[in-house]
């Protein structure tokens, strides 16, 4: 399983939470202590926001904390919006393409968690994203399939909704392949604005999944697992739970996935 960090509010260095606390992102990607492996050696990402509507990308595959270039850029990037993921695959390759934060237009989006038999429907989840976008696959992971398939489901007119109905289709396919779990996530995205997460499962080991208002940085954490105890005032996330960070608020909502059925075309 993988770890990620986001963070939304008043500009500060990526470092503050990828490198310095003693249970950073970085620590995180060789010692995590919420996840099934402590290891998460397959690549990493850092999308990030600034004074332009498009996030800046930064990828690679080796291990995060053996690439010098990622201690570097995070010292040096200040952002008021950014997002960061340590992966370990569940099956695809270790690739730049499989690497998450993966951007779509202004949108990002990353993962953690699962879709149950997901090599036996890859071919029928690729099927769901639609042709204008589908350009834009260069992965093979189930991740960037979902978050595709919400671009075209309306992830710019409501983000909540179109993640219920791309779930729903993944784990419906899941149910029909009868690969449990059919569905397990934490993820994390956004338009540049406003910063989304969701925590949810189709059984009851829902991805962990934390916030944190920090009065001293004036913004708020959203992580896999806490990087520091220091601070305190960790908050988890409920499970099947879609969160709306803001830079000064969060508003917390029932998840749950279900397929909308395109309302009909009036004739005439």
């Amino acid at each position: 399983m993988c770890r990620w960090a986001a963070w939304q509010g008043a500009p500060i260095f990526a470092s503050e939470i990828l490198t310095a606390p003693d249970h950073s992102l970085i620590h995180q990607s060789r010692d995590a202590s919420e996840c099934k492996t402590a290891i998460n050696a397959d690549g990493f990402g850092l999308a990030w926001y600034d004074k332009r509507p498009t996030p800046g990308l930064y990828r690679d595959v080796h291990p995060a904390w053996s690439d010098p270039n990622l201690r570097s850029l995070a010292q040096q990037v200040q952002a008021r919006l950014f997002m960061a993921h340590v992966r370990a695959s569940t099956g695809t390759a270790t690739s730049r393409n499989n690497c998450h934060p993966f951007v779509q237009g202004n949108w990002t989006f990353m993962h953690n968690g699962q879709v149950g038999g997901f090599d036996q429907l890859r071919k029928a989840a690729d099927m769901l994203i639609p042709d204008d976008l589908y350009p834009n696959r260069k992965g093979a992971t189930d991740s960037e399939a979902l978050f595709l398939v919400a671009c075209g489901a309306g992830l710019e007119t409501c983000p909540k909704l179109a993640l219920e109905h791309s779930v729903a289709l993944f784990e419906d396919m899941a149910r029909g392949v009868e690969c449990a779990p059919h569905m397990r996530m934490a993820a994390a995205l956004s338009d540049g604005q406003t910063l989304y997460a969701v925590r949810y499962a189709s059984d009851d080991r829902a991805p962990s999944l934390y916030y944190q208002w920090n009065a001293e940085w004036q913004g708020w954490s959203v992580v896999s697992e806490p990087y520091d105890t220091v601070c305190g005032g960790w908050k988890e996330v409920p499970k099947g739970s879609f969160c709306r960070f803001t830079p000064t608020e969060v508003e917390i909502t029932p998840f749950v996935p279900q397929v909308r059925v395109a309302e009909p075309k009036l004739a005439g």
